[in-house]
């Protein structure tokens, strides 16, 4: 998936209001996800085909949750929805598969191969769900395309249960993700292990394991609480 610069992160103090009374950090932040869709939008069509091989990928990190069957599982910022039959089949019938991205166009993608899950149009960081809803979360390449990292994080803790997991993905990791775009990587790289288990700490997440390798990039987190 393209790489986006990583984003300062918002505090948590309302912003003063602009002269015609809009709050100058929503006029960013909606800014910022019309971006997203414009970017996303005009490649839905032909994204899982600029992929063929990630099927395996994706299931192995699947697989890392632990889901049962019955579990209610989200995939925040599913895209086509390349993790939904994995997660369905680790779910099984019996458990709910609920997938959210920001996107008509991918979602509409999502729908035509892979309606076997509810699909939502929303934004990771105001979630249409509720508390504790999902025992498990999976975000796929989520991280760097979140314009308020830390508001998305903390969202995704409220609608998940204490103890649940978080897997944010990536099916390769970001050394080679950089190189492939012909950049490196910078200190400030949110998913860098010393960012990340601070910023996962701060919105409700434990780091539980981390993996940053050429094939796959994969963090863990645990649902404090």
């Amino acid at each position: 998936m393209p790489e986006r610069t990583d984003r300062s992160t918002p505090t948590d103090d309302a912003a003063d209001p602009g002269p015609a009374g809009q709050d100058p950090a929503r006029a960013a932040h909606e800014a910022e996800l019309a971006r997203t869709r414009e970017f996303f939008g005009s490649r839905a069509a032909g994204w899982d085909a600029k992929f063929p091989d990630d099927g395996p990928h994706y299931a192995a990190a699947v697989a890392e949750l632990g889901l049962r069957p019955g579990h209610r599982v989200l995939d925040a910022g599913c895209g086509t929805g390349r993790a939904l039959p994995a997660l369905r089949a680790a779910v099984g019938p019996a458990g709910a598969v609920t997938g959210v991205d920001v996107t008509p166009e991918m979602l509409a993608e999502a729908r035509a191969h892979r309606a076997d899950a509810t699909l939502l149009l929303a934004d990771c960081a105001d979630l249409p769900l509720p508390d504790a809803a999902f025992d498990a979360v999976f975000a796929a390449g989520l991280i760097s395309h979140l314009p308020a990292p830390a508001v998305a994080l903390r969202e995704l803790a409220r609608v998940t249960r204490p103890g649940g997991l978080l897997a944010l993905f990536h099916p390769v990791g970001r050394a080679a993700l950089a190189a492939r775009h012909g950049r490196q990587i910078t200190p400030d790289d949110l998913r860098a292990e010393p960012n990340l288990r601070p910023l996962l700490a701060a919105a409700g997440w434990e780091l539980v394991s981390y993996a940053d390798e050429d094939d796959r990039y994969l963090a863990l987190g645990r649902r404090t609480g």
